[in-house]
């Protein structure tokens, strides 16, 4: 099935063969649906927080995250090309006359845009007036102006080096918005504040010279250090291409054709970073100063949660390890209670020695606490108890594509959902000895999927690997708790940035 020259280009990758056919292997066979048991809700998987304890869990977070490294992993090598969909259909759109309710939007609140100073300028220095275009009616030279790489080539970047927010003397990007987020919950005794981006090759360069440019003044305004750090995705991570007929997809000059392998390719990157506690947030989830103090609260909130949980585990397998008599029950009662797992039925006939074996393995897993907002009808994966081979259950966040939908029950259980995951993980990844543990051990495999691709006009098969939230986190401790809606402001389309949230 590969030539040599197939061999060197998959070596080339990172990838080796025995991976490779591994992959066009699972493209025949397909991976299974998860035995969905039922949404988690409040009280059943879903913990909500009251007013006293909101203060107790942040006074426990900043009294035991002092020594500790804290740090924010943020995945920003999304294109935004998505947030201009719209835009780019009505430019390629023949017909200049029939302008879509969204094109319309766009063009009468083009001055509250953050961006708008930026494009005007540039537009200036091409001889180009923006209110003369608008009262033309020439939007499609304006739009042009705002994505392509002759105006502020908006199309070809990603989200993160976008103008989102105005602010009276100035505007930020979602890199600025997340340096300065991470003045409120992730600075350290020594004043540094820790921050990682993924971000793609090319726009590495864009990401550096923003930063360079506007690092000295947050300093200075924060009076803090920042230590900014960016990773690739690797190409290790990327997965072979397929046609219909499960055979290696080829271009005309008969190469093979990879694929990134989704954002479950950025646990390599994760695996790769050594904190005590790391925040992990989407690019595009940030709100403007006036609207931040919520997202701190709650951001200390989960942290203390984390803190205080890893406390409890760390103590329990000391115990469990040197021998020393156990209450059982009470580890059992505490695992299930807080973790997230509930242990199959078959424990309780082992032996005090297989139980405490079996307890201590769960314990010694990374841990999570994720966020959940209220359901508002946002795409995306939610909270639920999944049913493993061997009886157990677990807390785990589902893609609709990880449900079988020809079942009726697993269809009702997607409905019955009532909240959403915004991507608002604090976790951590260290064991009870301080040693960095491998993330790669705590992923399933078997929650990677298929989606269907074109190239050239020819239809392909990609292989999704598991989501960084979803498979990829299968196996970790995981508590969910419910947090405010004004946590979750993303943008989506461009004309997000223009809603209550993201004003000025």
């Amino acid at each position: 099935m590969f030539s040599q020259k197939d061999l060197v280009q998959i070596q080339q990758h990172g990838l080796t063969l025995e991976q490779i056919n591994s992959q066009i292997a699972s493209f025949k066979t397909g991976f299974p649906f998860l035995k969905v048991l039922r949404p988690a809700t409040p009280n059943n998987g879903i913990k909500q927080i009251d007013e006293p304890e909101l203060s107790s869990l942040i006074a426990y977070y900043s009294e035991n995250k002092k020594g500790k490294k804290l740090l924010k992993f943020v995945p920003a090598s999304g294109a935004a090309t998505r947030m201009f969909k719209s835009l780019l259909e009505y430019v390629g759109n023949i017909d200049e006359s029939k302008v879509p309710n969204d094109v319309n939007v766009f063009i009468s609140e083009i001055r509250n845009f953050a961006f708008y100073n930026n494009l005007k300028n540039k537009a200036q220095s091409l001889g180009l007036d923006i209110e003369q275009l608008i009262n033309e009616g020439k939007y499609k030279t304006l739009i042009n102006l705002l994505l392509e790489k002759e105006g502020l080539n908006y199309g070809n970047l990603p989200k993160g080096l976008l103008k989102f927010h105005s602010y009276t003397d100035s505007s930020r990007t979602p890199v600025e918005e997340h340096m300065a987020e991470g003045v409120s919950y992730a600075l350290s005794d020594a004043k540094e504040v820790h921050l990682h981006f993924t971000v793609s090759p090319e726009h590495m360069q864009d990401f550096n010279q923003l930063v360079n440019g506007v690092i000295n003044k947050y300093e200075d305004k924060y009076g803090c250090k920042f230590y900014i750090s960016y990773s690739v995705q690797k190409t290790s991570t990327d997965t072979i291409a397929v046609d219909i007929n499960n055979s290696p997809f080829r271009e005309h000059d008969e190469s093979l054709v990879f694929r990134p392998g989704g954002h479950g390719a950025l646990l390599e990157n994760l695996n790769d970073l050594d904190a005590d506690v790391i925040f992990i947030k989407n690019i595009d989830n940030v709100a403007p100063d006036r609207l931040k103090e919520t997202t701190f609260i709650y951001k200390k909130v989960l942290a203390g949660i984390l803190l205080q949980k890893q406390d409890q585990v760390f103590e329990y397998i000391k115990q469990l390890s040197n021998g020393k008599d156990v209450n059982l029950a009470e580890v059992k009662s505490f695992i299930e209670s807080n973790l997230g797992y509930v242990f199959p039925q078959s424990i309780n006939g082992l032996g005090s020695a297989a139980q405490k074996e079996a307890m201590v393995k769960i314990l010694k897993r990374p841990i999570r606490v994720c966020g959940m907002v209220k359901n508002q009808g946002e795409p995306g994966g939610g909270p639920f108890w999944v049913e493993a081979n061997d009886g157990s259950a677990s807390l785990q966040i589902l893609e609709s594509s990880q449900f079988n939908f020809n079942d009726e029950r697993q269809k009702d259980i997607f409905k019955q959902s009532t909240h959403f995951n915004p991507v608002d993980l604090v976790i951590a990844t260290k064991d009870y000895k301080g040693k960095k543990m491998n993330l790669l051990q705590f992923s399933d495999p078997d929650t990677a999927f298929i989606s269907f691709k074109s190239k050239d006009g020819k239809e392909l098969k990609a292989l999704e690997l598991p989501g960084l939230w979803n498979g990829a986190m299968a196996n970790w401790n995981t508590i969910f708790v419910e947090v405010p809606l004004a946590t979750f402001s993303p943008v989506k389309t461009v004309n997000d940035l223009i809603r209550e949230e993201h004003r000025a």
